[in-house]
């Protein structure tokens, strides 16, 4: 049996925040909200936390031009829920992104899977020295590999 395709994040660490937090038993009982299913309804279900997908993203794109099926079918049986695939495959034509933003500082090359039923590149000419980062202080990746231009304040 192969490696799974995501990893296990330290969620115990100093300083990792994954907004944990009682969001529900703050809003419930609350003096302006009145008997609803706000109050009447459950909690939620748990989120899952501490998940990095990195290895699938990098599984994806080394699959480019290969038969969309058996990546799929591969990658699916290597995951703990077959969603995050979706975070870099459009599913229909009007969901074709150049980049996709997965995290704070990291960026990705979106697919697509064509009339031949092989997984694309929307855009394969696109580099990590075509996209300028957000802010100064993080550091910004376009498929693993780190953008070559310097941040520029906005005027």
């Amino acid at each position: 049996m192969k490696e799974p395709l995501y990893r296990r994040v330290n969620t115990r660490a100093r300083f990792v925040h994954h907004d944990h937090g009682g969001d529900y038993r703050h809003r419930r009982n609350t003096k302006t909200e009145q008997v609803s299913d706000l109050t009447r309804g459950s909690m939620g279900g748990r989120e899952r936390r501490g998940l990095d997908y990195t290895p699938l993203f990098r599984f994806l794109l080394g699959k480019i031009g290969a038969d969309w099926d058996e990546v799929r079918d591969e990658a699916a049986a290597r995951l703990d829920s077959t969603d995050p695939i979706h975070w870099l495959v459009a599913r229909r034509p009007h969901e074709r992104r150049d980049y996709v933003r997965i995290g704070e500082a990291s960026y990705y090359s979106g697919l697509y899977v064509d009339d031949g039923n092989r997984l694309q590149a929307v855009d394969p000419e696109l580099g990590a020295d075509d996209l300028e980062p957000a802010c100064p202080c993080c550091t910004h990746t376009f498929n693993g590999v780190r953008f070559t231009r310097k941040y520029r304040p906005p005027l």
